[in-house]
């Protein structure tokens, strides 16, 4: 279809179907029927397949219109995008329509006390019985747990094979009696992250993802969609002002519960955006070694957006060839945000380390300062994105490794 086809489709569509008066629900399963609600996805799975270029054409209608499109805060996507790529078609049908509409809420269950990082070093123990599957094990930093419906979960189903090889991918029920939540607190003040304890926890036989002992490359795909996040920032899933009608006031009180555990995230990110203010304002910007890290932190912010538009390119053109967006913006998010608490603690000084109102910025680059290191950990560490860009992308020699062979058998945190 040509811009001007989806176009005129999309507006006959909405002028049709669309009010203000619905529920958000019902409006998003309108979408979801329609294939409007997440165009990019093959047809026989609530999509259009639309390129990326036919895609923009509808994100720009529904901004242009204000109109209220399908539920994206939250780990959602990354559920959304791994059942799609490694699902099998009963668990599209069953799981991806509420995703879209915003009635499922999920978590992410990967990283662990014992391994940190190495993912492929879980320790959660996937049991088989006659029916299901039978999880033990304990999970750490999971954003949005304590009010997840559903969870991404890795777990080793096998421990006589190597670390890789012995992982499973479960789709789990975090409403079940042996799922139990508790909130971490932060030095930042805010409490993002949770740790699930699982207990017996149950995952029906259909709820494996990928098949047994698959579950490394399936992790490696939700990975990959995770970390090209950190490159792109966070868009808005919402109208920019408010609107009259119940669907306006469901989605503002949806997102007031989804975009709760991020707020500190522009913070993490080192807050670049402040900097040039801050220099006039306290007459820093007169300095020298001021203006010449300056120069170096929006250097390094330009290199980002210039990569992460060639990367857009490259999604549209429908080009092959192996480009690691996901490891390089990650990493480049880091470098970012380093630099940028750099110049703020040059700018601000003693200050910066001051919270409350009378402090820098009303505390905010406090803050900043203590957020920023969660950035080069989440998501992957800065080692870890090295370790990929070099040997997978550069094709260098891997690393001598000391965790071959069963996984029984290799020393861990945990023991």
């Amino acid at each position: 279809m040509s811009r001007d086809e989806i176009k005129a489709e999309l507006e006959q569509f909405l002028e049709a179907e669309f009010s203000p008066d619905l529920s958000l629900i019902e409006w998003r399963q309108r979408l979801v029927s329609a294939g409007w609600a997440a165009p990019l996805w093959p047809e026989a799975y609530f999509g259009r397949g639309f390129s990326q270029a036919q895609a923009a054409v509808v994100t720009q209608v529904f901004a242009e219109r204000r109109i209220v499109g399908a539920a994206q805060v939250g780990p959602r996507r990354l559920a959304a995008e791994t059942i799609l790529a490694h699902g099998t078609h009963e668990q599209k049908l069953r799981y991806l329509p509420k995703i879209l509409t915003g009635e499922h809420a999920w978590c992410q269950l990967f990283s662990e006390p014992g391994s940190g990082s190495d993912l492929a070093g879980a320790s959660t123990r996937a049991d088989r019985e006659a029916d299901h599957w039978r999880i033990n094990g304990q999970k750490v930093w999971n954003t949005s747990a304590h009010h997840a419906d559903f969870g991404i979960l890795v777990a080793r189903s096998n421990w006589d094979l190597p670390k890789h090889q012995g992982l499973s991918y479960f789709l789990i029920d975090m409403r079940q009696p042996g799922v139990e939540v508790r909130p971490l607190k932060q030095m930042n003040g805010h409490a993002s992250f949770n740790e699930v304890f699982l207990t017996d926890a149950q995952v029906a036989l259909d709820d494996l993802v990928g098949g047994e002992g698959e579950g490394w490359a399936v992790a490696t795909t939700t990975l990959s969609i995770e970390r090209q996040g950190f490159a792109r920032g966070r868009g808005q899933s919402t109208p920019a002002e408010p609107s009259a009608g119940r669907v306006y006031r469901e989605l503002a009180q949806e997102l007031e519960i989804d975009n709760e555990p991020y707020t500190w995230y522009p913070q993490r990110e080192g807050r670049p955006d402040l900097v040039l203010q801050r220099a006039r304002e306290t007459g820093a910007i007169e300095s020298d070694a001021v203006r010449q890290e300056m120069a170096k932190l929006f250097c390094l912010s330009e290199a980002a957006r210039i990569s992460a538009n060639q990367v857009s390119a490259h999604q549209k053109s429908g080009a092959q060839g192996v480009l690691p967006a996901g490891s390089i913006g990650k990493l480049g998010a880091s470098v970012i945000a380093r630099q940028a608490a750099h110049v703020h603690t040059m700018i601000s000084g003693a200050s910066a380390m001051l919270s409350g109102p009378r402090s820098a910025a009303d505390g905010m680059i406090a803050e900043t300062l203590v957020s920023v290191p969660a950035i080069s950990i989440a998501g992957g560490t800065d080692e870890i994105q090295r370790n990929i860009i070099a040997e997978r992308v550069l094709g260098m020699p891997k690393e001598q490794r000391m965790d071959t062979g069963p996984f029984r058998d290799i020393p861990r945190n945990s023991q």
